[in-house]
């Protein structure tokens, strides 16, 4: 995987620096499921968004697939939240968690990687001045409406990462036993093992994309992602649900603390930009990352959000702040129960498919 710099593009006039003060260095997503995780973040969405409205003045706890999210509501509207921005929108790409959709991902990183307009964007947005040559290359509708949705179906079908159990039985009981480990020392309680998607019916476009990202829903391409996509895919159950896989809880989190003296207290607080994401309990946004997706682990090192943790066991060995209790259970382990919990995470990966993605 490769890395990329964020936000550099966004500079008027345009720098060539990736220098910390002007970007985010970033660890590029695995994609693989994210039909999936962009239908899971609509259906928190609305449900935050529904029980919010209901509530008057104050603070409240607010529950969706099982994950809290604090809020506090003044004069009828919410004034602060906590794991998420303001407007209660869960936004489930990006390693810092500000990005709505699957379309909204690709609009911004065809501008900003290929040089390449999104029509949505320049041609059709009076910020613009309709302006079909927005970069002044000679080129024109670089990207129409239909390339976006082409590109985001693409990606929605993309197939669902899978558990591999080793055959042989001493194998198969160390990932049995991590798994139990992984329980008993609290990783699940962000990195969530499944949470219930309601509907198996994915929709394009996203009817929370921001302005400048198409969002008419009276313009939909709809399709079962039990029934079409690339194998293997969702399985949908007798209720007509389908469960997620994904050990995470598409929620923000802080990793940093101010305790120890080990590498873990600040290794995930190297940021100067906050990225859209706001301060909480008093600490700056840029300190705020997205849980990660856990069931592709065994597939997709290098690890961290700027992809430089060469390890499994690194990676947790550097959380701090919310997950340091978590950490410091793991730390406390003997070094067989440690192995075990990083065998169950390999166990987690992306399989390779078949090619089909018929019905």
């Amino acid at each position: 995987m490769a890395n990329a710099f964020v936000l550099a593009q966004a500079l008027d006039p345009v720098t060539d620096s990736v220098a910390a003060q002007l970007s985010n260095e970033r660890n590029t997503l695995g994609m693989h499921g994210a039909g999936a995780i962009e239908a899971l973040a609509r259906e928190m969405t609305h449900e935050l968004q529904s029980q919010a409205a209901s509530l008057g003045n104050g603070s409240h706890t607010l529950t969706t697939k099982g994950v809290d999210f604090e809020i506090t509501k003044s004069d009828g509207v919410v004034v602060d939240s906590k794991g998420i921005n303001k407007d209660l929108i869960v936004r489930p790409f990006h390693q810092s968690g500000v990005v709505v959709s699957l379309r909204e991902f690709s609009v911004n990183a065809m501008n900003h990687h290929h040089g390449m307009q999104a029509e949505e964007r320049f041609d059709l947005n009076p910020q613009t001045n309709f302006d079909r040559d927005f970069d002044e290359d000679g080129v024109k509708r670089e990207l129409t409406i239909g390339d976006f949705t082409a590109l985001a179906v693409f990606q929605a079908a993309l197939s669902i990462p899978q558990q591999i159990l080793p055959k042989d039985p001493a194998e198969l009981s160390a990932v049995r036993q991590g798994e139990n480990h992984f329980l008993a020392i609290g990783c699940a309680s962000c990195h969530k093992p499944a949470m219930v998607l309601n509907s198996t019916i994915f929709s394009e476009p996203n009817p929370f994309n921001p302005a400048g990202t198409f969002n008419d829903t009276s313009k939909t391409f709809t399709w079962d992602m039990t029934q079409f996509g690339v194998h293997p895919r969702l399985q949908k159950e007798n209720s007509g649900q389908a469960i997620v896989r994904a050990y995470t809880d598409l929620k923000r989190h802080n990793l940093c603390d101010d305790q120890g003296t080990d590498n873990s207290i600040r290794f995930f607080c190297n940021e100067q930009l906050d990225q859209g994401r706001p301060s909480q309990d008093g600490r700056p946004g840029r300190e705020f990352f997205l849980t990660r997706k856990l069931w592709d682990a065994g597939s997709s090192a290098p690890y961290g959000h700027r992809g430089d943790i060469t390890t499994l066991t690194e990676a947790i060995l550097y959380h701090g702040g919310e997950g340091r209790e978590s950490r410091d259970k793991f730390a406390s382990l003997t070094r067989k129960e440690q192995a075990e919990i990083i065998k169950f995470l390999k166990s987690l990966q992306v399989v390779e498919f078949d090619g089909d993605v018929d019905g």
